[in-house]
């Protein structure tokens, strides 16, 4: 049965942080708005030199140590020409796919109170010749109208060769617990972690293992963001929070059986198979611990294997003399374009899978591959 007061909070924190604009390597908003959330609930937070926010709970010693984590960040661009006509030119940040862009409201992240909204150039239909209909334009010929007329007005805006641009921020709720909108790639893992906190904050002292919750940086430019925190915290196990590719829609029915509304995903086996040579194969021992767990709480736990899919967990699993790696999440339809979806259902059913994983990790629980494989 549906725990209807989690629901209830994951989607009221959701919502609140999926406004929020914090392109990779820009996500200090996003930072100060979780780290206050935590504080209202009672847990301590702290930031890195790159920007990433930590909350240590502290549980039994002898338990091996987890890192659980999700990206504040998400993807978008970064202004590199403004045009003497006022019109704006821009690189890619992370996988912004090209024929999802043209005509897309943006934002240019000048400041808190001073943003600049924009627009994507679209070519007026009735001048577009007929090859043209079905072409795409290229990243780099995209331009972005702020409607100023000069590029001595835009740069008075505050737009500069640097600035942070991002898709217009929104959120959309849909019928029943889904919702639609900005940057759920990947603001429904950390309103996920921040329900993981409430339940932490409450357990006993010295119960359970100690477990690091991070809200990472940089996972759409390069993955790398959240090495710097397992390099200093060190953790035995790291389990990263994000989407699962949904593939409950035509265009995807053939890449796998993970469904909108269907529980909780694991993945299995990711690799990128696009230049990027890393992937995840999950320790058994976690997958063991992550269906012993779904049973042991009543979920569904669906099942994930992707060629295409990469997370930062590829690189902190090789921390070190290695950090044993689980990758868990939520069905996500329509990922990297101005308006994904997911299913709150699947978060508030994420978040109890993981207390009750963690409910399961003490002094006895081996991360040898020899016992996790017989």
């Amino acid at each position: 049965m549906a725990d209807r007061a989690a629901i209830a909070r994951i989607r009221e924190d959701l919502l609140a942080l999926m406004p929020i604009p914090g392109l990779s390597g820009h996500e200090d908003r996003v930072r100060r708005a979780i780290a206050g959330k935590l504080g209202e609930i009672g847990v301590e937070s702290r930031s890195d030199r790159l920007g990433n926010l930590i909350a240590t709970l502290p549980g039994d010693p002898a338990a091996p140590s987890v890192m659980l984590f999700a990206h504040m960040d998400q993807l978008g661009f970064v202004v590199r020409r403004i045009e003497a006509d006022g019109l704006v030119r821009v690189e890619r940040m992370g996988g912004v796919p090209e024929r999802a862009l043209a005509a897309q409201a943006v934002t240019l992240c000048v400041g808190e109170g001073r943003d600049v909204p924009g627009l994507i150039a679209n070519k007026a239909h009735h001048a577009t010749a007929p090859e043209e209909k079905y072409a795409v334009v290229r990243a780099p010929d995209l331009v972005i109208d702020t409607g100023h007329g000069s590029k001595a007005a835009v740069e008075e805006a505050g737009v500069r060769i640097g600035t942070p641009v991002v898709y217009r921020p929104q959120a959309l709720p849909l019928a029943g617990d889904r919702i639609a909108g900005t940057s759920v790639d990947d603001r429904a893992g950390c309103a996920t972690l921040i329900e993981v906190a409430r339940a932490l904050a409450a357990r006993a002292a010295g119960s359970g293992p100690t477990v690091h919750l991070v809200f990472s940086v940089q996972e759409e430019f390069n993955l790398r963001g959240a090495v710097v925190a397992a390099q200093a915290l060190a953790p035995d196990i790291a389990v990263q929070i994000d989407l699962m590719l949904a593939t409950d829609t035509p265009d995807m029915a053939d890449r796998g059986e993970m469904r909108l509304g269907g529980g909780p995903g694991m993945s299995l086996y990711s690799f990128h198979g696009r230049g990027t040579l890393n992937g995840v194969i999950p320790h058994p021992a976690l997958v063991r611990l992550a269906e012993d767990a779904a049973e042991e709480a009543g979920l569904p736990l669906q099942r994930s294997a992707q060629v295409g899919v990469l997370t930062d967990l590829s690189y902190v699993q090789l921390v070190g003399a290695g950090v044993a790696a689980l990758d868990l999440g939520f069905p996500m339809r329509y990922s990297h374009s101005a308006l994904e979806c997911c299913d709150v259902g699947d978060l508030a059913a994420l978040a109890r899978l993981l207390v009750t994983a963690l409910g399961r990790i003490g002094p006895g629980f081996s991360l040898s591959r020899d016992e996790a494989a017989s």
